[in-house]
């Protein structure tokens, strides 16, 4: 595993397969690998999520921080393991928010969906090494 952003800034999901490596922004695309999710769901929860704004360098093409991959992986957790509806969803981060608990929340997210990839990694590596029956 290489160096990740400070302890709990490691962000690997269902599928993707590189950790958050340390960088000041990411591509769509580089986001998008790292949560496991495709392009165009990052594009549309941005018209769903007011505090999901990514900034667009010069070529217009947007430009991720670290705070919006944690967002990105809260509002994934919130939608896709909680089973929130995206109204449901937007009013959970409101409250998280108000209450200031939004950061504990994210990094909350992002290390359940470390747990879970290093699951399925320790899972695969006693696949391999288990003796063939």
């Amino acid at each position: 595993m290489t160096e990740a952003t400070g302890g709990d800034d490691s962000a690997r999901s269902e599928g993707a397969t590189r950790p958050l490596i340390r960088k000041e922004y990411y591509s769509i695309s580089e986001v998008a690998d790292l949560v496991g999710l495709p392009a165009h769901v990052l594009r549309y929860w941005e018209s769903q999520f007011s505090m999901l704004n990514p900034t667009k360098n010069r070529s217009g093409n947007r430009a991720y921080q670290r705070k919006e991959i944690k967002l990105i992986l809260l509002v994934k957790q919130l939608l896709h393991v909680e089973k929130y509806t995206v109204e449901g969803a937007k009013q959970r981060i409101d409250q998280l928010r108000k209450g200031g608990d939004l950061p504990r929340a994210t990094s909350i997210a992002l290390n359940e969906q470390m747990i879970a990839v290093l699951r399925e990694e320790l899972f695969e590596l006693r696949d391999m090494l288990a003796p063939n029956e």
